[in-house]
């Protein structure tokens, strides 16, 4: 107290108060993030690469194009695995496919440019026709373009299937497949037949069914015949089996 009895102000003035809680400056109001383009990229492609099937095919009149779009909605149902679908390139000339009554191709499917692309793709299905219990012209053609790749051995490991098309009930549904397996031997590839995996439906003795132990298939008969449900739902199912092994393959 002072003599005035009034309040007489100390000249020592208190340290000032500073509060942990004080709030940030506007300029550091955002979140700090310590981030890393390059990892975050290599992240992003990790989280949606998904494994490659490649579904190779020749079709005339249309039934091994139909197996094979069944084929790859078997396969892209399987969680990591996609399928992508190519034509190899015809070798009649048009004026033969008229007189053969062939149906022009679906732009929609591409043709394969060259056997070089096989590479990117961790398994394959061929689909063909049969000419003669063998693979028709057209797809013998394609493989005999794939000599780099045969001496660089750029498919070895990588596993393969085949589907195919006859005329007749003794045309070739096995036989079609297996004299095509020479293809994969040199290659070094691994031949993944579906064997009675598809079940009761591999027994049935209903109905013409095509298909066999080496894959699915599907009796054209004139080139009338479309094929049946249970030749599709084969054929889906190679599909799936074919993503699985895939799969089980890249994660040993």
């Amino acid at each position: 107290m002072g003599k005035g009895g009034g309040c007489v102000p100390s000249k020592k003035k208190p340290p000032p108060v500073v509060s942990n809680n004080a709030p940030a400056s506007v300029e550091n109001s955002g979140p700090i993030v310590d981030s890393n383009p390059a990892i975050e990229a290599e992240s992003t492609q990790s989280a949606v690469a998904k494994l490659k099937i490649f579904v190779v095919f020749y079709s005339m009149y249309g039934h091994v194009e139909g197996l094979a779009r069944r084929m790859k909605k078997g396969v892209d149902c399987v969680d990591g695995v996609e399928a992508l679908l190519f034509r190899v390139p015809e070798t009649l000339p048009d004026e033969v496919l008229v007189q053969m009554r062939a149906p022009p191709k679906d732009d929609e499917i591409p043709e394969i440019s060259s056997a070089a692309e096989l590479v990117a793709a961790d398994g394959f299905l061929f689909g063909f026709p049969t000419r003669y219990g063998c693979m028709a012209a057209q797809m013998k053609a394609f493989f005999d373009s794939t000599g780099q790749l045969w001496n660089n051995q750029s498919l070895a490991g990588k596993p393969a299937g085949f589907f195919v098309s006859t005329g007749t009930q003794g045309g070739g549904q096995e036989t079609t497949a297996w004299t095509a397996i020479t293809q994969l031997a040199h290659h070094g590839m691994l031949f993944v037949p579906i064997g009675y995996t598809f079940g009761a439906g591999m027994f049935s003795m209903e109905s013409i069914r095509g298909g066999s132990p080496y894959g699915a298939g599907v009796f054209a008969g004139d080139g009338t015949r479309e094929p049946t449900e249970t030749e599709l739902a084969l054929a889906e199912h190679q599909g799936k089996y074919m993503a699985a092994v895939v799969k089980k393959l890249a994660q040993a």
